[in-house]
């Protein structure tokens, strides 16, 4: 079988992975580990005299070459300006490579654990590193990939949601309503931010995607980066309530503003930003789900108590986003 968009890895075997890492110079000694990933296939490869490897295999249909080639140039420029992030193995000048249909690249095996985020010490060290990355971030834009917007990330999620009759008959009226009302209210946000700068961003700065280890963080995956404002990859470092989020929030901005300005008109979008990320999951979900690997790991998603949450969750960030911005204390 050959990938598509119904069944994407389809026939990417053990035997498969390995002739990939062989086909690009790589002797595997055969043993294999799969790592937690859902949107691509990730593999960690034992190789003969070596420390094994990382072989990332992207999902078919998501990116395209060019969207590949810029996430993996912006990596290289954070190397090159001695940031800590996990770029892939360059073989012949070239990182990603093709082999039965599936595109994939390799990448040094990293160590390490999940930060605290909630440690001040921890918050300050993101923040540094948060605006060195803008720094590379803002030197140019991404041509090819997407940008973090409104249209994309709310609407589309929206209309492709009901296109596709994928909420429950007896609450699709309700979600609609409420999603509806989501939306405004992330309008209403972005028009009291006003016009913000829009930069090359990690776009999924979560727990997961970062590795600490004795010498700090280290980023291992971009395949989420895309154009937005700043507080993107700074929001998602923060949790609990609004008092705590100040508090939390300060600690990375004093560590932002060593090394880069932040502009505090963004403080507006954080709500509106998680709402917008709250339907883009919902929706990815949906579109995901004729792989087989997402209603073993999702289960719930396929109930209406799942939509029943989702409707709750809107309707308090719908009240959430008519309060007063984020204020770092």
């Amino acid at each position: 079988m050959t990938p598509s968009d119904a069944i994407p890895f389809a026939g990417l075997n053990p035997e498969c992975i390995l002739d990939a890492l062989e086909s690009v110079g790589y002797r595997c000694d055969g043993a294999l580990l799969a790592l937690n990933s859902y949107e691509n296939r990730v593999w960690q490869i034992g190789v003969d005299e070596g420390a094994p490897v990382i072989a990332k295999f992207y999902r078919p249909g998501r990116w395209s070459d060019a969207q590949i080639a810029e996430e993996h140039a912006f990596t290289a420029a954070m190397a090159a300006d001695e940031l800590p992030v996990v770029t892939p193995v360059a073989i012949g000048g070239k990182t990603l490579f093709v082999h039965n249909g599936f595109r994939f690249s390799v990448f040094p095996r990293q160590g390490g654990r999940a930060p605290e985020f909630g440690e001040p010490q921890i918050l300050e060290w993101m923040g540094r590193l948060m605006a060195r990355i803008h720094t590379v971030g803002a030197r140019e834009p991404f041509v090819a990939r997407e940008t973090l917007d409104i249209q994309r990330f709310g609407v589309d999620s929206r209309d492709w949601l009901l296109a596709n009759r994928v909420i429950p008959a007896e609450l699709e009226s309700v979600w609609r309503g409420v999603a509806d009302q989501a939306l405004d209210g992330v309008r209403a946000c972005f028009e009291r931010a006003g016009r913000v700068n829009q930069l090359r961003l990690h776009g999924d700065c979560h727990a997961g995607n970062v590795l600490w280890t004795q010498d700090g963080p280290h980023f291992v995956d971009f395949d989420d980066a895309r154009m937005g404002p700043a507080i993107q990859d700074l929001w998602m470092l923060l949790s609990g309530d609004a008092e705590e989020m100040g508090r939390q929030f300060g600690h990375v901005l004093a560590g932002y503003e060593m090394f880069r300005e932040f502009d505090d008109r963004e403080l507006q979008l954080v709500e509106a930003l998680r709402t917008l990320r709250l339907m883009h999951h919902s929706a990815w979900l949906a579109r995901r789900w004729s792989d087989p690997a997402f209603p073993v790991a999702f289960p719930w998603f396929a109930t209406n108590r799942y939509w029943e949450e989702r409707i709750l969750e809107l309707r308090e960030q719908i009240a959430i986003m008519q309060e007063s911005a984020l204020v770092p204390r």
